[in-house]
């Protein structure tokens, strides 16, 4: 969130955070104030209960509760819908990307 990224958030831009209740939890947290206080619009991916990250954040989607390891994939979820539906809101045809290869070439 230094430099470069932090000076590019203003009260157009959403800010997608995976904030996980661990150890990293309050740094991420503190990350999502330094966007709410540059008028940012925060969308929390969060465990169920993690009342930090609710408080902080303009929507929330929250996932269960899974040991560390597992988190990655759980979290991965809501993110690919996301990316799916701003796709098909953009009118991308999400079926048929750009550059995509038809086959593997093994060598």
């Amino acid at each position: 969130m230094k430099h470069g990224p932090i000076a590019l958030i203003d009260e157009n831009l959403p800010v997608v955070v995976i904030v996980p209740e661990n150890e990293t939890a309050e740094k991420v947290v503190s990350n999502m104030e330094e966007v709410v206080a540059r008028g940012g619009k925060v969308i929390s991916i969060t465990t169920e209960g993690f009342e930090a990250a609710v408080s902080k954040a303009d929507t929330v989607l929250h996932v269960p509760r899974v040991a560390d390891d597992l988190m990655p994939i759980l979290t991965a979820i809501p993110l690919q819908l996301l990316a799916y539906h701003i796709a098909v809101l953009k009118g991308t045809d999400v079926d048929q990307p750009r550059n995509l290869a038809k086959s593997v070439t093994v060598e």
